[in-house]
């Protein structure tokens, strides 16, 4: 876990762990749309927002602003641009982390071993795990 000042990031007043910013759909949703657009006004993230999921300007903005508190949105002015503070990898981070935590007990081999046994790998697949394994032996 990462302790991150907010102060400078994300101009909120504290501190925060970064681990511990998770976040809910909705909230993956805005975050998406910023990771692939760098800077988005909320307006036009709500514009967005309103054609693809159906929400109205008043929830968007409740989201954002609750991206905001959590440290993984900094809000700047004029226009009340929006930009993302947390990268996309470090949510997969973060959101595998809690997945196996909380189905496999921390266990990356009991998910693995779990996850593999239902899969059906081509000898393709199969050459690519063996890969990615050697390259953490060595």
């Amino acid at each position: 876990m990462r302790l991150i000042d907010t102060s400078v990031e994300s101009g909120v007043k504290g501190l925060n762990f970064m681990g511990d910013i998770r976040l809910h759909e909705g909230e993956l949703n805005i975050m998406e749309l910023l990771w692939s657009n760098k800077v988005l006004a909320a307006k036009d993230i709500s514009k967005i927002i309103k054609e693809y999921v159906g929400w109205e300007k008043n929830t968007t903005y409740t989201v954002i602003n609750r991206l905001i508190e959590k440290g993984a949105v900094r809000r700047e002015d004029p226009g009340f641009i929006c930009r993302a503070l947390i990268s996309k990898r470090t949510v997969q981070n973060i959101e595998t982390k809690a997945l196996l935590d909380k189905v496999y007990n921390g266990s990356l081999n009991n998910f693995l071993v779990e996850y593999l046994k239902n899969q059906l790998l081509t000898p393709t697949d199969i050459m690519e795990l063996e890969r990615i394994i050697n390259d953490y032996k060595m």
